[in-house]
């Protein structure tokens, strides 16, 4: 369990919780490498990641996915980690052809603290995680607790009420 009010005043850290995605390629070592390259950026600490769950894609047919999630603590601010994101999902050469399509990495901001946010950027927290297994299985796993500040529910109650039938483990660590 994370508690998430260890926010460092001499760091102005905070902690945000991201959801990683792949089914290019060999995705296994994709996002393995893109969490090592996500810990190595200033700003960013790795403070816990889920195991690997595979699951099958949402839209057009495309292969299955292997699905994570990983804790964060960043010093960035949330656009900031957003852009950081991108540029790693561009590092891994994902190209945005179809909404929903296949990709070798995707990587997006689920939560950032307790923050609200909604901008024509980005949106925190995401705004389906609430109903996506794919993301609240591995993010319960590392952050039962935390409590999603629309719903004002923890994820492990989230999880509750979504199928999550559809998500087995997928991939082991090396």
């Amino acid at each position: 369990m994370v508690d998430r009010s260890e926010q460092s005043a001499r760091t102005n850290s905070t902690l945000s919780g991201i959801a990683l995605g792949s089914n290019l390629g060999d995705s296994l070592a994709t996002l393995e490498d893109a969490l090592n390259t996500l810990e190595a950026l200033p700003g960013i600490t790795l403070k816990a990641r889920s195991r690997w769950y595979k699951t099958a894609p949402i839209g057009p047919s495309q292969p299955d996915y292997l699905n994570g999630c990983a804790l964060l603590d960043v010093t960035l601010s949330p656009q900031e980690l957003l852009a950081t994101l991108l540029a790693v999902e561009n590092q891994f050469g994902r190209v945005r052809e179809e909404r929903w399509g296949p990709r070798t990495l995707d990587l997006d901001v689920i939560l950032f603290g307790d923050l609200i946010l909604d901008s024509p950027e980005l949106q925190i927290p995401h705004p389906r995680m609430r109903e996506r297994a794919f993301v609240l299985v591995p993010l319960a796993e590392i952050a039962p607790d935390w409590i999603e500040p629309v719903s004002q529910l923890t994820i492990s109650e989230l999880l509750q009420k979504v199928d999550a039938s559809g998500v087995k483990l997928g991939g082991d660590r090396p």
